[in-house]
């Protein structure tokens, strides 16, 4: 017989571990009481053992002395629990678990209430249950034995701790715990019941019966409980608190998932939106992230604590409840700030702050303001925590933390977690606005690369889609102009820059400028694009001839090398066009017939190859003519073929007489399917013809005496058209310059004039000699002609022509007050 003094409180628990054999005895060790589960377990039937000694049941020899000795120690003590050897009815013995408890009876008599089960040993036979009951019962994980009705028949200290005996034992799952846990608990212990599989590593959340506001993490293991001949005969489990593991693995899946969706775009207010989504409701059941304002715009933040008086706005807001009712502010309005309110100590500090429990009586930040105030109320903020949004040693703002349905205030974990969401959050904020004022750099170059305005004056009527590939940053490398030129022609230009970004709109820029150039020198478009072509490979070899480029030189060299341009001149007055192109696509003509064609052009080189010339090709266009110039990020959005974009392309010029806003926008919705792959640029011009009451010309022989005779010719069509306020000036040009085609030049002369926004005055002649504008000495008798045009005219110059030259002047109309 092994004994273990029973600690108070265990008789009733071993007596409890499974469905135990009871008996009473009386003062004398006679049996008094017997149950039918003593009968099952000893074999004996009541009428077999009443009255007869309890020490009759005992199957070693000298137990019955010990019995003596243990009864005489029970009735100075609490009582005896220990592990027995008796002999069941058959004659086999039995090692059982005993428990005595002493009762007294009404008379106050003394009897002795006795516990017994049979014994479970480990293969060894070294360790019954008795001797494992302290040790289960002080263990410091929660365990609970429960019989197949899933009634609770022991529980260790842990779980008495959590919820007491008297509210467990003898009670179901089902009216001990929590609807939720109670429901998890009861299936898988009907489970085991059922397989006999254990069930491992359930994890639950559940609050604490101490503390309901507080919650902890749990993991639930059960098993089946069989006795020696196999059958179930009950259930326990056995629970863990995980809390600091579950919020481990919780803080690491927090910042993986910040990882991965904050920063996913170069917006300010994205990622600010992103931060707040994160912590909603991983974190906090409201999050409010506010910015400066000098970062949406992409300035540099100042250095230093933040203060009320910069301007801060609402740039991103979740909720656990559907809007965010209770922001108060919508993403892009200002925020006001208190001196009182947590966001502007926190600014000022420069570090976190919390509330754990916000005071809704008595918080000066939530008194002061009463819509806050009754919005702080109405959710049931608890608890509030504030966090500065700061990178690269500069503050871009804050973001707020509330807690309403999350149980428990916010801890030391929590703002270090909360801190490290807002530092990666702000390293991506800070690369946002870096990139903005960059984007908006680059914007504002390319606006004052790309003509504001396009006007084709009374030669042509034009419009202009653009489409970049970044589309984000809205910078690209094509390009189109309208460039006025003498004798009232005009210059469309389109062209195409490899890659796109900021380097192929500087490239962009660097072209643009060139054909301005070029152009003012009234070259014919085939040695236009020659001359282009010469800077381009200069340019290309200045930035490759670096013994060791960098990667930024072969990015720039790659913009210049394979760069495509179209070059065309209208002339109204002759209705002419010449186009030349450099490896660009055609452009497509619509005549005033509805019929759309592309026009028959060689193609010549891309710039900066050097390796073929250029060929330039002249038509007669009718008054009403559409010209489509175009790049090939339009023609292969819709489709790869580029015969199917050009076909479409023709398609959509039709009718030509319709507004070219119109036709433009049916040309973009036919060709742009999709966002470009590459940018896409539309230019649409339609042709204009300066009739004869515009224009007027005279053949002059090459004699001096011609010159006077050349200025009434003009004086009288000034008069004609009411223009007698230029006739002093226009005599005197046309003196001048019919004067310099007889001496300097060969026959024949033509004066001609054209009425436009302007009035032009030409001479032609053919030779092939520049004059220059000398500035002649006092003593000198002449060479003061060119110089006196350029003083009295808005511009002058040359053109070449295949027959000679033109040498041309151009004067302002007189306004409406000049003429009165």
């Amino acid at each position: 017989m092994s004994s273990d003094k029973a600690r108070p409180g265990a008789s009733g628990r071993a007596g409890d571990l499974a469905k135990a054999a009871t008996a009473e005895l009386d003062a004398q060790g006679l049996i008094v009481s017997w149950t039918l589960a003593a009968q099952r377990l000893l074999g004996y039937r009541a009428e077999e053992i009443l009255h007869h000694p309890a020490a009759e049941l005992l199957a070693l020899p000298g137990d019955k002395e010990r019995a003596a000795a243990v009864a005489a120690w029970c009735r100075t003590g609490d009582g005896w629990g220990g592990s027995v050897a008796a002999r069941h009815r058959d004659g086999r013995d039995l090692q059982l678990a005993v428990q005595v408890t002493p009762v007294l009876d009404g008379a106050g008599g003394e009897r002795w209430s006795v516990f017994a089960l049979e014994e479970w040993r480990t293969p060894g036979g070294g360790v019954n249950q008795l001797m494992l009951e302290p040790f289960l019962a002080h263990a410091p994980v929660g365990m609970a034995v429960l019989d197949t009705e899933l009634r609770y028949v022991w529980v260790n200290d842990v779980l008495e701790r959590l919820i007491p005996l008297e509210r467990r034992l003898g009670r179901t799952v089902d009216q001990v715990l929590p609807p939720l846990e109670a429901e998890a608990f009861h299936e898988r212990m009907l489970r085991v019941l059922r397989t006999g599989t254990p069930v491992m590593d359930y994890e639950f959340r559940s609050p604490t019966y101490a503390d309901p506001s507080q919650e902890r993490a749990y993991s639930a293991s059960f098993f089946g409980l069989t006795d020696p001949q196999g059958r179930r005969i009950g259930i326990w489990y056995m629970v863990i608190d995980v809390t600091e593991r579950w919020r481990a693995q919780e803080r690491l899946a927090l910042l993986n998932d910040a990882s991965a969706r904050i920063g996913s775009t170069l917006d300010v207010t994205r990622t600010a939106q992103e931060l707040a989504e994160v912590a909603v409701p991983a974190l906090a059941d409201f999050v409010a992230v506010d910015l400066l304002d000098s970062v949406l715009r992409g300035d540099e933040p100042v250095p230093g604590p933040v203060d009320s008086s910069l301007l801060m706005r609402r740039c991103g807001q979740q909720s656990v409840n559907e809007g965010c009712p209770e922001a108060g502010l919508a993403v892009g309005e200002a925020v006001r700030r208190s001196p009182a309110s947590p966001v502007t100590r926190c600014l000022l500090a420069g570090e976190s702050l919390v509330e754990t429990a916000l005071d809704q009586a008595s918080s000066a930040w939530v008194t002061e303001d009463p819509a806050r105030g009754a919005v702080i109320r109405a959710y049931g903020f608890r608890s509030v925590m504030v966090a500065p949004v700061q990178a690269r040693g500069v503050t871009l703002g804050a973001a707020t933390f509330f807690r309403s349905r999350r149980l428990g205030p916010f801890t030391a974990d929590d703002v270090r977690l909360a801190e490290e969401l807002v530092a990666r959050a702000a390293v991506c904020v800070d690369n946002a606005r870096r990139y903005t004022r960059e984007r908006t750099a680059a914007r504002v170059m390319q606006q004052n690369l790309l003509p504001h305005e396009l006007t084709g004056g009374s030669a042509l009527e034009v419009a202009s889609w653009y489409f970049p590939a970044d589309a984000p940053s809205g910078v690209g490398g094509d390009w189109f102009d309208v460039i006025p030129l003498s004798g009232a022609r005009v210059a469309l230009v389109v062209g195409d820059v490899v890659g796109h970004g900021i380097n192929a709109a500087a490239t962009m820029g660097r072209l643009r400028t060139a054909v301005h150039t070029l152009a003012n020198l009234d070259l014919p478009p085939d040695e236009l694009l020659a001359r282009l072509d010469d800077l381009v490979i200069g340019l290309v070899k200045a930035y490759g001839a670096e013994p060791a480029p960098d990667t930024e030189n072969a990015t720039v060299a790659a913009t210049f090398m394979g760069a495509t341009c179209l070059y065309v001149v209208y002339d109204p007055v002759s209705r002419r066009c010449c186009l030349a192109r450099a490896g660009h696509l055609p452009p497509a003509v619509a005549g005033p017939d509805g019929t759309v064609e592309l026009v028959d052009l060689p193609a010549g080189p891309p710039l900066g190859l050097g390796s073929l010339p250029f060929e330039a090709v002249e038509r007669e266009l009718p008054e009403g003519s559409l010209l489509a110039l175009y790049t090939n990020g339009l023609i292969e959005t819709c489709d790869p073929d580029i015969g199917v974009g050009l076909a479409r392309l023709c398609g959509a010029l039709t009718p030509p007489g319709a507004p070219l806003a119109d036709i433009g926008g049916r040309v973009v919705k036919a060709l742009l399917t999709g966002p470009p792959s590459d940018d896409a640029a539309l230019l649409l011009a339609r042709t204009r013809a300066l009739g004869a009451h515009q224009v007027a010309s005279w053949d002059l022989p090459a004699d001096p005496a011609v010159v006077g005779n050349a200025r009434a010719l003009a004086g009288r069509q000034l008069a004609a058209w009411g223009m007698e306020e230029l006739q002093f000036t226009t005599e005197l040009v046309v003196s001048e310059l019919v004067t310099n085609a007889i001496r300097h030049g060969t026959g024949p002369i033509t004066l001609r004039l054209i009425r436009q926004d302007g009035l032009i005055c030409e001479v032609s002649d053919g030779g092939s000699t520049a004059p220059h504008l000398r500035h002649a000495r006092t003593t000198d008798e002449g060479g003061r002609g060119l110089f006196i045009i350029a003083q009295m005219t808005r511009r002058w110059g040359t053109r070449y022509t295949p027959t000679g030259k033109i040498i041309w002047a151009e004067q302002d109309l007189p306004s409406e007050g000049d003429a009165e």
